[in-house]
């Protein structure tokens, strides 16, 4: 059973000759308008219960124009949403604030206008006003509110009752750091207790770490859609690919369940690439946490470049970034490459990751980004496993070389020489 469908829907924004053709439009005559412009067409998906859903694509996409389709903000001009549940949404920044009234005069009239009567806001309001945390604002008018104050009590609201649906759009990137944890966690709460959540974000970490599928708009249509790893690493390389116009982006999954993405021009591409153990010099797919690793990378030059850039990145199984760099930061860019040319690269580094899998990613380009020149980009070249054999154990992806000193005596010592200096002085 679905819990939200969507059906067709597009959205159009039509001119009209005059006033009275748009009248006689609304009231079913065939009038043709003047121009037509389409933002939106042809999107058909569906939401399950407690299913979690990203949407990402480039500005101008559709993401937005979709979600106040679905929130019943905006009529579509064509197809049909069906739910079965309580959506609460958080769209545009300060959407339904009347910027006259208080923080809390809004959370009233806002929880009012989603269903909820006076007794049920009443009690919920001292924990609404705890989460927002805005202090003595939270009985000012909005209109002194910063565009950060004005999403905290936004976030607040929407999340003051479960809903069936909780629908998330980019207004969340204009919170300071501490808040935006604050509100993922409340997300993730309410993913353990069932909630269904459609999520907006040019965060694609947050996407891969958050979702079970997601969607990819292009040009007001649903381009693809999949699990969420394959979407946003095909969204990384159609955005590095539109410099060139050449959409040859590959994807496949290993039995690993890892997604390899691969784009580029191939004017440079890596032939191969291997982990060895930095003392034996003998080829590993599984480290110890604190070896001594050397990862070779060899790379053909299909065509004459005036510079070469290597990035590398490490992301754990979940598709968080882990550490990257490129030769462009290491100032080892390469120069004037020959057509056949051959160069290896050798990054030496102790494996301080904590048990796992990871990924190498790998990247040629000419600069410090590859949406500039998009050699080759590869997503998870490199799979490799890290077993903790020989360190005490610990949490986390990265091993911390370090050890508690506890000085028992000196601790006492200390605090008698203050007592002692504290009774001097008076």
């Amino acid at each position: 059973m679905s819990l939200l469908s969507v059906t067709n829907v597009g959205k159009a924004y039509r001119s009209y000759g005059s006033e009275w053709q748009r009248f006689a439009r609304w009231f079913g005559f065939p009038v043709m308008p003047s121009e037509e412009h389409w933002v939106l067409r042809g999107v058909d998906f569906q939401i399950k219960p407690g299913e979690t859903v990203g949407i990402v694509g480039q500005n101008g996409a559709g993401k937005s124009t979709l979600l106040k389709i679905i929130t019943g903000t905006l009529p579509p001009s064509e197809g049909l949403v069906q739910c079965n549940g309580r959506i609460a949404a958080i769209l545009e920044l300060g959407m339904g604030f009347n910027p006259d009234l208080t923080g809390r005069q809004n959370a009233c009239h806002g929880l009012g206008l989603m269903g909820f009567d006076a007794s049920d806001i009443e009690g919920v309001m001292p924990e609404l006003e705890a989460f927002a945390e805005v202090g003595a604002y939270f009985d000012e008018p909005i209109r002194i509110y910063s565009s950060g104050m004005q999403m905290r009590v936004a976030f607040a609201v929407v999340t003051a009752f479960k809903p069936d649906i909780l629908i998330v759009d980019e207004a969340l990137s204009v919170g300071d750091s501490y808040f935006q944890h604050k509100c993922m966690a409340k997300i993730r709460e309410f993913q353990d207790k069932g909630t269904s959540i459609l999520l907006v974000s040019h965060d694609v970490g947050t996407i891969k770490s958050l979702c079970d599928r997601a969607l990819l708009l292009e040009k007001g249509r649903l381009f693809k859609e999949g699990r969420a790893d394959e979407i946003v690493d095909y969204y990384n390389a159609l955005i590095a690919e539109k410099e060139s116009f050449k959409l040859s982006i590959e994807q496949s999954r290993a039995k690993n369940g890892w997604l390899m993405t691969s784009s580029g021009t191939l004017e440079a591409e890596v032939m191969t690439i291997c982990l060895i153990d930095a003392v034996s010099k003998k080829e590993i797919s599984v480290a110890k946490v604190g070896q001594l690793i050397e990862l070779k990378i060899n790379i053909r030059i299909n065509s004459a470049l005036p510079r070469l850039v290597l990035g590398l990145m490490i992301r754990d199984i979940h598709g968080a970034a882990v550490w990257g760099t490129n030769t462009w930061h290491t100032h080892q860019q390469q120069y004037d490459l020959k057509l056949n040319e051959n160069l290896t690269f050798a990054l030496i580094f102790p494996c301080n990751l904590g048990s796992g899998s990871y990924s190498f990613s790998s990247a040629l380009c000419s600069s410090d980004t590859h949406l500039e020149d998009n050699f080759e980009w590869v997503e998870n070249s490199f799979v490799f496993d890290v077993v903790n054999v020989e360190k005490d154990l610990f949490v986390g992806v990265n091993w911390i070389d370090a050890k508690f000193e506890i000085d028992r005596e000196n601790a006492k010592s200390g605090n008698a020489s203050k007592s002692l200096e504290y009774d001097d002085a008076d």
